[in-house]
């Protein structure tokens, strides 16, 4: 018997060797890193320098974050896909996103290559997201291509850099094999890599060079038939729906008829009408598809990331994308305020429900739910996922009215679970005792401090997923924005205790109108103001922020009354502190439990879920005598 298994495994094996062949003329290659550490600026010279773009041709930076969200913030919110040449070698590259909260882009990407090149700051070392996914490409098996960038900065300490990427491949389990990484050092806006410190770079020759030799070709089995791993959705108005993955095995042609093999199993007939490859950041029509390329597939409806698209002779499914589970839940519900439908062109909840739908199909690390009428609950993996998602729909004229962000809690064995966070801050000396207060008040235990001897100090701590919402903005005043904070989910542990999140109150219209001077003057003595003279307002709009822990209402709309007694000062100017613009950010992180964000494609309001004053304190009534019902119970028992 045991003879048996032995033969049988030695034969598996010289079947796969005789069946196993690569494409030679492929590498498929993805750039990680976290934000801000260079990714797309060196993508930028890797298709000058490799002859994607003519000498003379006008070329716009960081080409590859073509989003209007994406050139505002400067940040990578969506994978992109772009091909160069190198020594009659195609090398598929994907600039994925920085971002935690973007983590559902970086692993279906991963899905698509055979290797990484992992982007280092020399000055900040790996960050959350560095560890992130990188910790996903040695799960996937992935060849690692180490590239410490950004040299030239003044405090740029890429020695010491490179022992912490040691470290951190160490305390992820990383095999003997995978620590034999090539490392290159890079000045990515420069267009330079060099093998050492020593010998300045003048090309990145030397960045193309490595990774034909280290990042292995696409592998295929022989037998196997056609078969395509969705792991990107996209749409024309020409050929309609558009399925982007990598072939991995068998080739394909146009007009072929093939199956898609949705979650359920069931195969979904469809017929080839366009293949196309990228060429440089553009794309180009093709006959014929092979083992390795990335390939852009038209003729298939209604499908998902994660499907498979393969032979109808022999149809078998790849295994799914699979993606860590959201942490992070929003209420989205169609807009009821006085003002709806006034500065959108969708406001219907049908409409809303559809666009959430779409977004699920083409992100995969959001999730949706409908619960109720009317109402959905989206989850995702942070605030700032959130954020993106309602700038864009709103930018498409959407309106919503969205609730505070709510973490999603576990039961296990009868405990609360809920998500931590590992947080990393990089601040100045003279401000680690305010932040160190403020995070031990926010549920947040120290780590770890390190002192470099810059004048910078590197603070790590484990806090609550729920005591962070809303934490960035107060972070960036407290370090007069100096700080750079980042954090990485680390799992799921017992409950911390309650944390208020706010300890103000809200100042509340008691009526519709048109915000006027003479009343702002009046009740700006009370707190900040969130509106300007002539700003539109309504009953249960909040107008500003008061200092206590509870809300009043004012007449915003108060007007001067006019007589016919006039004085040297009666007619003088009323001048009003500046009030600074509401951002999506800080309106969904400031709001209570008992608030909404009313997001139009022109404004940004705060109100209350009851809009009428009178309804709101017949409601807090009610609760309270429900709370005094339940203590006299909890007495009774």
């Amino acid at each position: 018997m045991t003879i048996f298994i032995l033969s049988k495994r030695c034969s598996d094996d010289n079947y796969l060797m005789q069946n196993t062949e690569y494409n030679k003329k492929i590498r498929n290659i993805a750039i990680i890193a976290h934000v801000d550490h260079g990714k797309t600026t060196l993508v930028d010279f890797m298709l000058r320098q490799s002859g994607v773009f003519r000498q003379n041709q006008d070329v716009t930076e960081r080409v590859m974050d073509n989003l209007d969200l994406e050139k505002e913030r400067g940040i990578t919110i969506a994978a992109k896909n772009c091909s160069i040449w190198w020594e009659d070698v195609r090398i598929n590259i994907l600039d994925t996103p920085g971002h935690a909260d973007f983590g559902g882009e970086v692993e279906r990407s991963l899905s698509m290559v055979d290797g990484v090149l992992l982007l280092v700051d020399a000055a900040e070392g790996p960050l959350p997201q560095t560890r992130f996914v990188l910790k996903k490409a040695l799960e996937a098996g992935l060849k690692i291509v180490v590239v410490i960038n950004k040299i030239d900065r003044k405090d740029a300490r890429p020695v010491e850099v490179l022992d912490e990427i040691y470290n951190l491949f160490i305390d992820l389990d990383a095999a003997e094999g995978d620590l034999d990484f090539p490392v290159l050092y890079a000045i990515g806006r420069e267009g330079i890599a060099q093998k050492t410190l020593a010998v300045p770079g003048t090309s990145l020759n030397i960045l193309f060079e490595t990774i034909l030799k280290t990042i292995p070709p696409p592998s295929y089995d022989l037998a196997e038939p056609f078969q395509m791993l969705v792991s990107d959705l996209d749409y024309s108005d020409y050929v309609g729906q558009l399925a982007i993955g990598r072939v991995l095995n068998g080739s394909a042609r146009c007009n072929d008829a093939l199956v898609c093999i949705k979650e359920e199993g069931e195969p979904m007939p469809l017929r080839v009408t366009k293949l196309q490859v990228y060429k440089g950041i553009s794309i180009e029509q093709v006959d014929e598809v092979n083992p390795g390329d990335i390939v852009i597939l038209a003729g298939v409806e209604n499908v998902n990331i994660g499907d498979t698209i393969c032979t109808q002779e022999t149809p078998k499914a790849l295994p799914r994308i699979s993606v860590d589970e959201p942490t992070v839940s929003m209420m989205f519900t169609m807009n009821t305020s006085p003002f709806a439908g006034k500065e959108g062109a969708f406001v219907q909840s049908r409409k809303i429900l559809d666009r959430l739908r779409k977004e699920t199909l083409l992100n995969v690390g959001i999730q949706l739910e409908s619960n109720e009428t009317d109402t959905f609950i989206v989850k995702g993996r942070g605030e700032f996922q959130m954020e993106i998602l309602l700038e864009t729909i709103r930018r498409e004229g959407y309106e919503v009215s969205v609730g505070r962000p709510q973490v999603i809690l576990k039961k296990k064995d009868g405990v609360t679970l809920e998500p931590i966070e590992h947080l990393f801050i990089d601040c100045d000396e003279a401000h680690v005792g305010v932040i160190t207060e403020k995070i031990s008040n926010r549920k947040g235990q120290m780590e770890n401090m390190v002192n470099h001897g810059t004048g910078r100090v590197r603070l790590e701590f484990t806090i609550p997923t729920r005591c962070l919402i809303g934490y960035r903005n107060e972070f960036l005043t407290d370090t007069r924005g100096t700080g750079i904070m980042s954090s990485y989910l680390k799992g799921y542990e017992e409950y911390r205790g309650d944390y208020q999140s706010r300890l103000t109150g809200s100042i509340v219209a008691d009526r519709t109108g048109v915000a006027a001077s003479y009343a702002l003057q009046n009740i700006e003595l009370r707190g900040n103001l969130f509106i300007k003279p002539g700003d539109k307002v309504y009953e249960g709009m909040v107008v500003g922020e008061y200092p206590r822990d509870f809300d009043i209402n004012v007449n915003a709309a108060k007007g001067k009354k006019l007589t016919n007694m006039r004085s040297s000062t009666s007619d003088d100017i009323i001048v009003l502190k500046p009030v600074l613009p509401m951002t999506l950010g800080k309106a969904i992180t400031f709001i209570k439990d008992d608030e909404l964000v009313e997001v139009t494609p022109k404004s940004i309001r705060l109100r209350k879920k009851i809009l009428s004053f009178q309804e709101r304190r017949g409601s807090h009534r009610l609760k309270a005598q429900q709370n005094r019902a339940e203590e006299e119970n909890d007495q009774e028992d």
